[in-house]
């Protein structure tokens, strides 16, 4: 990978059956199409089932036919649809939040006593949202992003039980 910035980022969701869990699918994608990438979560379930938030970075149209490779391995890719942000008046710099962020997007700076937040290392994964006393840390939804997610069909009257 080019030491140059790139410029594009994005964090993803991606599923993966059972038969493409086992291949370096997202390894390819660095070697293939010049991308970096930051693993955010990862969970595979006792069936094999493969779910991944991944931050990736690179030039975009990279990143487009990144995305082709997946679809074509049968990976479901979508945007994450939601952002976390802070309401300053409300924060008191407690500092909860900082154990629960797996990304280390909130910490504690220990000179000022106040609770940093790093909105570029955010995986909107929530944590803080649940834990937060003051309810100072709040999901903004992406419409952007919410144009880009598999839509589900609602039961019709008739199939609900």
């Amino acid at each position: 990978m080019n030491d140059i910035v790139k410029g594009f980022r994005k964090i993803v969701f991606l599923s993966f059956p059972p038969e493409v869990s086992g291949r370096p699918v997202v390894c390819n994608l660095a070697k293939l199409f010049d991308l970096s990438f930051n693993i955010l979560k990862a969970q595979i379930n006792p069936r094999q089932d493969g779910a991944l938030t991944l931050e990736i970075m690179g030039l975009e149209e990279n990143f487009q036919r990144a995305q082709g490779y997946l679809k074509e391995n049968g990976v479901k890719i979508s945007s994450i649809a939601q952002r976390i942000f802070r309401d300053e008046e409300t924060c008191v710099h407690c500092g909860v939040c900082t154990a629960m962020c797996p990304t280390h997007a909130l910490s504690l700076d220990r000179a000022s006593r106040q609770v940093l937040f790093e909105v570029d290392k955010c995986s909107a994964c929530g944590l803080c949202t649940r834990i937060c006393p003051m309810h100072a840390m709040n999901v903004e939804l992406d419409e952007n992003s919410l144009l880009e997610l598999p839509r589900r069909r609602r039961p019709s009257p008739t199939e609900r039980v």
